[in-house]
Formats: C-alpha cells, sequence, structure tokens
C-alpha cells in the first residue's frame, strides 16, 4: 500500500481541529519544543485534514478527536498524543510511556477534555493560522 496524498514516506502526519485553542496551544508548545521536521500538521478543517480523516475511516466534518497517521498506521485520541511524544525531546519524551497505559482510563480523561475544550479554553471563529517553523510543516502551506 502507498501513502496517503500529501504525506511522503518517513513522514508522519498530526490532524487536530483548527478552530480549538487548546489544540492550536498544543501544536505552537511541538513547534515550540522542536518536535522533528517529519512531523507536519493539517487541521481537521482543510481539504487536506478532511481527505485524511476519510483515509483513515472517519467522517470528513469530524473535529472531535486528535489523530497521528504514521503511513498506513494511525492513532487516534491520547494513543496519537503520548505516540507524539515520543518525538520529542528529553524531557518531553519520557511522557510517551503514558502510551501503556490502558485506553479505557487514557482514553476517559482525553474524552472529558475533549467533550469540554471549547467551554474552558474558547474557540476561534475560523481555522486559526499558526505560523510555522519553516515551509511545508503545514499540509495546507
Amino acid at each position: 500500500m502507498t501513502n496517503p496524498a500529501g504525506i511522503n514516506p518517513g513522514e508522519q502526519v498530526v490532524l487536530y481541529d483548527g478552530v480549538c485553542k487548546l489544540c492550536n496551544a498544543w501544536v505552537m508548545f511541538l513547534l515550540r519544543h522542536r518536535i522533528p521536521r517529519h512531523v507536519r500538521f493539517a487541521a481537521v478543517q482543510s481539504e487536506q485534514g478532511k481527505a485524511l480523516l476519510r483515509f483513515v475511516g472517519l467522517p470528513g466534518e469530524d473535529i472531535r478527536t486528535i489523530v497521528l497517521i504514521d503511513g498506513q498506521n494511525h492513532w487516534l485520541r491520547a494513543q496519537a498524543i503520548f505516540r507524539i511524544m515520543h518525538y520529542m525531546p528529553w524531557p518531553w519524551r519520557v511522557l510517551s510511556v503514558v502510551r501503556f497505559m490502558p485506553d479505557v482510563i487514557s482514553n476517559y480523561c482525553y474524552d472529558r477534555i475533549a467533550l469540554n475544550r471549547y467551554r474552558l479554553f474558547g474557540r476561534y471563529n475560523e481555522h486559526y493560522p499558526i505560523k510555522s517553523d519553516y515551509h511545508g510543516r503545514f499540509l495546507d502551506q
């Protein structure tokens, strides 16, 4: 099988909610802490994001989860976050070991935050453009 459109071999893509202030802050945190260049981003509101959601079997309008795509594999919700942390430098990388926590526990915590993220952290009226650390980091650039 081939990689999804727009993803080169060896690259991973993080799909995030581009109107969620918490989600945008998390992407900015990853960029500020120098996540490697092979990790790229796409807001689920972008055409590329919608196409990648459909690629992993989710509706193109689904903005309720974070997704990590790595070739033909993908992870949702808490597993996606913990696997993304594996690409971070020390000491943040140590948080990736939490992925071994039972999904029922980690996803319960993730779901509580996700269900209340707009109320707790706010939202933008439209997809918020994040300043990239290099051209091509975001699939819609």
